[in-house]
């Protein structure tokens, strides 16, 4: 008898392929093959999928040792669903360690590629979401945003480290043609002096990078000039590529993103709308029971939301046809308004000075 598989594995989510080939094409190594893990849910949900040196920054900081956590964001828009898992394992690290994290927000890459119409547009955005961060739960007193146009002494790093990397090397990795702007080449020098900031500034050697696997190339690139500049490489963590509400990549076109900002009336639409693994008519659901390994709000529920126990028992019921899709919509849906109403209240009574103070300065 064989017996029955009981929770997707994260290969079998759509989009993961990139996941996949950070292990099979470029070092990384699984998660699950760590001898010692974090007693935390984006670990044992499978959520936090692979890594490069994990093990020792973890050994490093139950040592006691200067640790630190470096995570961006961009600032073409708000926060979403997406950043969650990566959000809350720094904060995870920040709450159980009392380690600095350090936030840049990309304003000038966000220009440079074209994600917003204007400097001052990249700007307003990074203000904003250095506010949104803090609401999200981090200490304002641990907690580091680093917005290179009030930021500038950045630059002065990212051209040291820029002697240590090629254009040859970032065509490679990037793809980039020669009829792409300058900015774009150069931007990859400022990602590394962002990773290697807190390293640089603060002599914090054990820096952990969170990131999705579409961020990976930015990180080899400033692991390998760490090295030949004489610092310490910083260790990375890859989540895992979770689809769009509609089951396809997550992109700004498509609008297939639950944004924490979103007022309920568009949650509703949006989960409502959200990919399926059900059958056509509930009796046909009742008979063959439902897709979990496709169903986006399982998805959603298992990595974002639920305990291993939790998601199993939805996986079995969804599965045999005991829970019906709108049942399962309707869990999903009760726990992201949950999640959003919390996170619009504490953004709501923010005090400006509270998350000013966190902004890096000259």
């Amino acid at each position: 008898m064989v017996k029955e598989k009981m929770l997707v594995t994260p290969w079998e989510v759509k989009g993961s392929e990139e996941n996949k080939k950070l292990i099979t094409e470029f070092g990384a190594s699984p998660v699950q093959t760590l001898k010692d893990m974090p007693d935390f849910h984006t670990f044992k949900s499978g959520v936090m999928i692979s890594h490069r040196d994990f093990d020792k920054f973890f050994s490093a900081i139950k040592k006691g040792e200067k640790c630190a956590i470096l995570s961006g964001v961009n600032a073409s828009g708000s926060l979403h669903i997406g950043h969650k898992a990566v959000f809350d394992t720094n904060l995870f690290f920040q709450k159980r360690y009392g380690i600095p994290v350090f936030i840049p927000i990309s304003d000038d890459e966000s220009y440079v590629a074209k994600k917003v119409d204007s400097q001052e547009e990249g700007l307003k955005n990074s203000i904003q979401l250095a506010k949104e961060l803090i609401a999200y739960g981090f200490d304002p007193k641990k907690t580091y945003f680093i917005i290179d146009q009030i930021y500038t002494n950045i630059y002065n790093l990212a051209i040291k480290l820029s002697r240590y990397v090629n254009l040859s090397e970032i065509k490679a990795t990037y793809g980039y043609k020669n009829e792409e702007n300058i900015g774009l080449h150069f931007y990859p020098a400022i990602q590394s002096a962002h990773v290697l900031f807190p390293q640089h500034q603060f002599g914090i050697k054990n820096i952990l990078v969170p990131i999705g696997p579409d961020e990976d190339a930015h990180i080899r690139i400033s692991r390998d000039i760490a090295s030949r500049a004489g610092y310490k490489k910083a260790a990375i963590l890859h989540s895992l590529f979770l689809p769009g509400i509609d089951g396809e990549k997550m992109s700004k076109s498509r609008n297939n993103a639950i944004f924490l900002l979103d007022d309920e009336k568009t949650i509703r639409k949006k989960v409502g709308r959200a990919f399926s693994g059900g059958q056509k008519t509930i009796e046909e659901h009742r008979k063959k029971g439902g897709n979990p390994d496709v169903d986006v709000s399982f998805l959603y529920l298992k990595y974002l939301f639920l305990d291993k126990e939790e998601s199993e028992d939805i996986y079995k019921r969804y599965k045999k046809g005991d829970l019906l899709t709108s049942e399962l919509k309707e869990t999903f849906l009760n726990k992201v308004l949950e999640f959003t109403s919390g996170f619009q209240s504490r953004l709501k009574n923010l005090k400006e000075k509270t998350f000013e103070k966190s902004i890096l300065r000259n």
